[in-house]
């Protein structure tokens, strides 16, 4: 699919090329340094169109490895190959954080705690175009063990699994490392699936 993008995009490119080929030669015979600076610019966006594409795609395997590894087995110091140490993270309920460790770090593991075998094995949207991508995955797990309330108390488990989709958008910068990073997710639907909402 991704070749078939790629193809058709040089395919498009190309055909331009051809139709401005064929006007300027039939409008102006001088014109041969016009049409080499239009070839020119044409090859110039196609590089640029293959670069972006290729930065997209790296950064999008990057949060690949980031949910399905280091993630879904709970790999916190691994974190860094994704992950700027100054990330600002935007969560569902309007908190935010600034930093790595122990900020972001600290919001992932209580999830853990009550549910220790919960992944991310898909992600079945990935869109990334400039510095931004969006991926969409499916966080799975079972409320096996008490979940930690505070002051002490617990929450003793339901045995309910669930299955969430959640989204996240990240902006990157240079060096390929998020800089920002916007989680969605339904907190109301994980509750209702977990047996602690109606």
């Amino acid at each position: 699919m991704k070749k078939l993008t790629m193809f058709k995009a040089n395919a498009a490119i190309m055909i331009v090329a051809v139709i401005l080929t064929f006007t300027s030669c039939g409008s102006n015979s001088g014109g041969s340094s016009d049409l080499q600076a239009k070839v020119d610019s044409l090859q110039n966006e196609l590089k640029q169109f293959r670069d972006d594409k290729a930065t997209a795609e790296l950064r999008l395997m990057k949060f690949d490895t980031l949910d399905f590894d280091f993630y879904s087995n709970q790999k916190w110091d691994m974190f860094t190959h994704n992950h700027a140490n100054n990330i600002k993270v935007y969560y569902p309920d309007g908190s935010i954080t600034t930093g790595l460790y122990p900020q972001h770090i600290d919001k992932l593991t209580p999830m853990f705690v009550f549910a220790p075998d919960t992944k991310i094995k898909v992600h079945p949207v990935r869109i990334g175009r400039g510095d931004w991508t969006c991926v969409i995955g499916e966080m799975e797990g079972t409320f096996s063990k008490p979940m930690p309330i505070g002051g002490g108390k617990t929450i003793p488990p339901t045995g309910k699994h669930f299955k969430l989709s959640m989204a996240t958008v990240g902006h990157w910068g240079p060096d390929n490392l998020m800089t920002e990073e916007y989680l969605f997710w339904d907190n109301q639907f994980f509750m209702k699936q977990i047996g602690l909402a109606p």
